[in-house]
């Protein structure tokens, strides 16, 4: 049974366990419009295997619900960054550009969106988390149940780090009134919880799975997520230790880089960890995935909505020749690898090919491109997080080795693009990673905060309206301030 329908199909049929397991829905917001069907008691759950199977499922599930994949996450991950700006036509939906221009305020309804689907996520494992260990089934799959939900919840953690800095942290679902309305928790303390649940998880977590859980969470997985929020602290013998592992794991970078993200090769060689979502035959409701549809061609065959689109200034970024520009971008009036003829008029002059599902994959009835899966980390990215590292460490010849697999690959034998970066100067390597970050993981939600992390905040962001000292971090939602009776605080500016 492939891993990907099964989840997610369990989804719909679990209910809510005491209305905090709240199953995943679309945009629409129709899927739990009506009462569900045989409904498992609360009192009733947490009781078998299957129990704890259902539950890890939807929390799977819940991964590419609206508010951890759509509009929330580009306003606070991708649109910011000079890589991309809103798009779509110039009236809709224009609360993106608050996010663009660095206005946005606390009461912006992205923020909140952001914060409740980290928070649900969490609570998802959490629930896992606090339930499994008193289930009576085989002891194997019960300790990886509990790894995969500890990743789950560090991943949450590090959206939340990122965007907010301080944040609560809750490691378990809370038994009363007094545990609910908690304050802030320094992002250090928070960093080290989500390092101590991804150790935990790569300490079990299998290295692969066979076909019918092909996209569970693995022990690589685990170490990359180590690495990148190492990253973020800037501790960097550890971001190498935990990449150096990950690159003995088996991983390799897809050969055709534009192909890499198509759907036909989803959980490739180069895949360390993706959001599964799938097209489930007469069920629309849990296939609701909105990645690629926000995000697709506008006013092409039956419609994506067109946001997210990359700037100029990313499509200049690349060097002459580089082949990732063309399967990174959608330009307007060409035709893709795929067949695809792109209007060659519109809103926008550019979009996100790497969000992109081929026109004749759409059904009626359904999102547009539901089968896309969500790249969250490329062996690509681990490759540059080990390059960063060793330059920062002293071990340029380290670093220059893994640059050159990335680049190599973007190269496909052609020499005469993309040269070997051979300099040993500190300085000047780094700026040769950072800038193959950018082009190589463009679109993929990460330069946004690489800039931020890297000091670089008013030098590229400047121009946009960023100010230092107040936009390295977004606001606390104001209505989860509101809530708490002002237990929870401002972040300074807002």
């Amino acid at each position: 049974m492939n891993f990907k329908k099964y989840y997610v199909q369990k989804v719909t049929g679990i209910g809510l366990f005491a209305a905090l397991l709240i199953t995943a829905q679309s945009c629409k917001k129709t899927f739990l419009d009506e009462p569900q069907q045989a409904i498992q008691p609360a009192v009733n759950f947490w009781q078998t295997q299957d129990d704890a199977t259902k539950a890890v499922n939807a929390m799977y599930a819940n991964l590419r619900e609206w508010k951890n994949v759509s509009f929330a996450p580009l306003a606070i991950e991708s649109i910011p960054s000079d890589d991309a700006e809103k798009g779509s036509s110039v009236n809709d939906a224009s609360f993106f550009n608050n996010f663009d221009n660095f206005t946005a305020s606390s009461t912006e309804g992205q923020l909140s969106d952001f914060w409740a689907g980290q928070y649900q996520t969490i609570n998802f494992a959490n629930q896992v988390l606090d339930n499994v260990p008193n289930i009576n089934m085989d002891g194997n799959l019960k300790n990886r149940y509990l790894a995969e939900a500890k990743f789950v919840r560090a991943y949450a953690y590090f959206r939340l780090v990122r965007a907010f800095g301080d944040v609560p942290l809750r490691l378990n679902v809370p038994k009363d009134a007094t545990e609910y309305n908690i304050p802030r928790t320094p992002k250090a303390q928070v960093w080290a919880a989500a390092e101590q649940d991804l150790t935990d998880a790569a300490a079990v977590l299998p290295q692969s799975y066979g076909a019918a859980d092909v996209g569970r969470i693995t022990k690589g997985a685990a170490l990359a997520l180590h690495a990148k929020v190492a990253m973020y602290q800037q501790k960097w013998s550890d971001v190498l230790t935990y990449t150096n592992q990950v690159m003995t794991l088996g991983y390799s970078l897809f050969p055709n880089y534009e192909q890499l993200f198509r759907t036909n090769n989803e959980n490739n060689s180069e895949s360390v960890f993706e959001i599964q979502s799938d097209l489930i035959a007469g069920n629309p409701d849990a296939s609701n995935s909105q990645y690629s549809q926000i995000q697709g061609v506008r006013g092409s065959n039956g419609g994506g909505w067109g946001f997210n689109v990359p700037t100029q200034d990313l499509a200049n970024a690349f060097e002459t020749g580089d082949p990732r520009r063309d399967a990174t971008i959608i330009f307007r009036g060409e035709t893709t690898p795929e067949g695809d003829a792109i209007p060659a008029t519109g809103d926008n002059p550019m979009y996100n090919q790497k969000s992109y599902v081929p026109f004749n994959m759409w059904v009626s009835g359904y999102n547009e491109g539901v089968q896309q899966n969500i790249r969250v980390i490329r062996y690509a990215d681990v490759l540059l997080m080990n390059a960063e590292a060793a330059n920062e460490t002293g071990n340029s010849a380290q670093a220059i080795a893994s640059l050159e697999l990335v680049r190599a690959r973007a190269r496909q034998g052609n020499a005469a693009i993309l040269p070997k970066v051979t300099t040993t100067d500190k300085a000047a390597l780094q700026a040769a990673i950072w800038k193959e970050r950018r082009v190589e993981l463009a679109m993929e939600y990460d330069r946004y905060f690489d800039v931020i992390r890297q000091g670089r905040g008013t030098a590229v962001f400047g121009p946009k309206g960023w100010k230092a000292g107040k936009n390295e971090v977004w606001p606390i939602p104001q209505s989860e301030i509101d809530l708490s009776a002002g237990v929870l605080t401002q972040n300074p500016g807002y």
